[in-house]
């Protein structure tokens, strides 16, 4: 049986060596524009009672915002300031985890990015974030 993410419409991401040790990290475009980031979970992302540790979702939505907060900050490079966390429900080892992220508001230094992660159509977490527009340095 294949992977949902194995589809031709799913991309991998490659979002810096430590998403890379929990991935891959994948991606999908819909035609609206939108992107969802997917993660095939595992055993190695259990922790010790079976369910997927908080660490593994937080990193996702982390990177969901991150990059949602980049494309805003037309590609210029952002960090997380402040983000908080919901954990809805468990995630088990071999669930295809989802993860959208959406820009709520921006100035012109910060952006305030929402995002969740499902498992099919179940939320297990969600989270806010603020985001700052790092500016680049010339050299």
């Amino acid at each position: 049986m294949s992977s949902p993410t194995a589809q031709a419409d799913w991309r991998p991401l490659d979002s810096g060596p430590f998403m890379a040790a929990i991935g891959p990290l994948m991606r999908q475009k819909a035609d609206d524009g939108s992107v969802t980031f997917a993660l095939q979970t595992g055993e190695q992302h259990q922790n010790a009672i079976g369910t997927v540790h908080g660490g593994v979702l937080t990193s996702l939505l982390d990177q969901a915002l991150a990059i949602t907060a980049w494309n805003a900050a037309r590609r210029q490079p952002t960090v997380t300031l402040q983000m908080d966390t919901r954990f809805l429900t468990a995630a088990r080892g071999g669930d295809l985890l989802l993860a959208r992220a959406t820009l709520r508001h921006a100035t012109r230094t910060l952006l305030f990015v929402d995002a969740d992660v499902a498992v099919n159509d179940t939320p297990v977490a969600t989270a806010t974030a603020v985001m700052k527009i790092v500016p680049v340095k010339e050299n």
